[in-house]
């Protein structure tokens, strides 16, 4: 059969996905027969523990007389407090995402000096290679610009002469060249992908080597190359808080298992870009974000908490939005009475919201927070507690930044290769084996029948 449109579900394929389904789909009991950590979680919900790291720390609960019990949520960097760490590169007014990827990278805050001479090794690296944009990231643009950055990085493999090279110098040199190229991989293929499918005007700025990782995503994003202070230290702070979060989280791990097959460090990014950009991992913020676009169609008086109550039960009922039965940006894996994350990300998120004179969004955003953890108590059974994560304020902050929803996951993947590079280093420096947990085989023994005789 000849196959004209290769995207098009045939009845041939109808049918052999309905074959597939019925010849894996695994009784839902057995995982409890078999004690199977579903998701790689125990029953109460925690992570099982498969590894050991230095990188990052994540407190949510503490032991009181003998009993553990949900805490307000702390986060560390290498051992120092986020909160510290912010609260120190904004009293001094600067930026802080290039001291946040020394400190994960290497262990310990940087001097002054260590700090200008990474921040320019970091510039210095913020280019690609010749014709690479008219060559790769021109052709075959498309919307998901996560997919455009996976592919990107495969390619600039083609363009190292060292690519195999697992040496940790030379895997460092890779790490942080790819770390500081994102954000113009990222920004460049939404430019093609604005220009080439939505038929609007292209522009491509080269950054500017005395501007922060910050300051030159806006500098590449925007026509007028235009940016406020306080614009460009919101989006620093969300790289800074997005930039590491344990070795557990999908993407992270993603980097440890792959890493410990021995690949390269393109082929390893390249994995955990697509493991982050899932709806259930990176793209939450979208989801949120969409969300009250729904919200704020179906609650006419921003301050009656009665409408509001009313919507977001009709969510948990699976009759508002998008029928999941979810509050997006509403809890979190680890976290239960607080994100420090959010905590830290609102205040921020407040003080742009007055700059740009949406008040009154950002006090509903505040209240639907509020009134979510009481709805979500009350309908659901939460054993740990719940609490707005930093998803639910991002994609506001993204919209008053003038970020196209495109861009919403690769901020995050600007950020978060940081903390990969630090744990593909951790897990090569380590030595550690190849990463293969056991899965238990439930199938039938069958025998063989001859083509002939089927």
């Amino acid at each position: 059969m000849s196959l004209k449109n290769h995207s098009a579900i045939t009845p041939e394929i109808e049918h052999l996905a309905a074959l597939s389904t019925k010849n894996s789909n695994i009784d839902p009991a057995l995982y409890g027969t078999y004690q199977v950590k579903r998701g790689l979680r125990d029953l109460d919900g925690k992570g099982v523990v498969t590894g050991l790291t230095e990188i990052s720390t994540i407190h949510a609960s503490e032991t009181v007389d003998g009993k553990e019990q949900p805490a307000e949520g702390r986060l560390y960097y290498r051992g120092i407090s986020v909160n510290d760490l912010v609260s120190g590169f904004t009293k001094e007014n600067r930026f802080g995402f290039e001291e946040t990827t020394y400190l994960l990278l290497f262990g310990e805050l940087p001097t002054r000096q260590k700090l200008d001479d990474f921040s320019r090794l970091l510039s210095d690296y913020r280019t690609l290679p010749t014709n690479f944009v008219r060559d790769v990231i021109m052709k075959a643009p498309n919307e998901d610009i996560m997919n455009s950055l996976a592919r990107s990085i495969l390619t600039l493999y083609s363009y190292d002469k060292n690519a195999n090279d697992l040496s940790i110098p030379n895997v460092l040199r890779q790490c942080l060249q790819l770390t500081a190229c994102l954000p113009l991989l990222a920004v460049y293929a939404y430019a093609a992908y604005r220009h080439i499918a939505k038929g609007k005007s292209l522009f491509i700025h080269r950054p500017k080597p005395e501007l922060s990782t910050a300051e030159n995503f806006l500098r590449l994003l925007r026509s007028d190359k235009s940016f406020t202070p306080l614009e460009a230290k919101l989006l620093d702070l969300s790289l800074v808080l997005h930039a590491e979060h344990g070795g557990g989280n999908n993407s992270t791990f993603t980097t440890h298992v792959v890493t410990s097959s021995g690949t390269d460090t393109y082929s390893s990014m390249a994995a955990s870009l697509c493991s982050l950009k899932g709806p259930k991992h990176g793209g939450a913020n979208i989801k949120t974000r969409a969300m009250f676009h729904d919200l704020k169609k179906n609650v006419h008086n921003w301050n009656n908490d009665k409408e509001i109550i009313d919507y977001l039960t009709r969510l948990l009922n699976k009759e508002a939005f998008d029928g999941a039965g979810l509050i997006y940006g509403m809890g979190h894996a680890v976290y239960s009475l607080s994100d420090p994350r959010a905590v830290l990300f609102e205040s921020f998120v407040g003080a742009l919201a007055e700059e740009k004179g949406k008040d009154k969004e950002f006090k509903l955003y505040q209240r639907v927070a509020a009134l979510a953890t009481e709805v979500i108590a009350e309908k659901r059974k939460i054993y740990k507690g719940v609490s707005p994560n930093i998803d639910f304020y991002s994609g506001f902050a993204y919209d008053m930044l003038n970020v196209p929803p495109e861009l919403f996951t690769p901020i995050f993947a600007t950020a978060r290769i940081a903390g990969w590079s630090a744990h593909r280093l951790e897990e090569l420096i380590g030595a550690g084996k190849i990463i293969r947990p056991a899965y238990k085989s439930v199938a039938q023994s069958r025998d063989y029948i001859p083509l002939s005789e089927r």
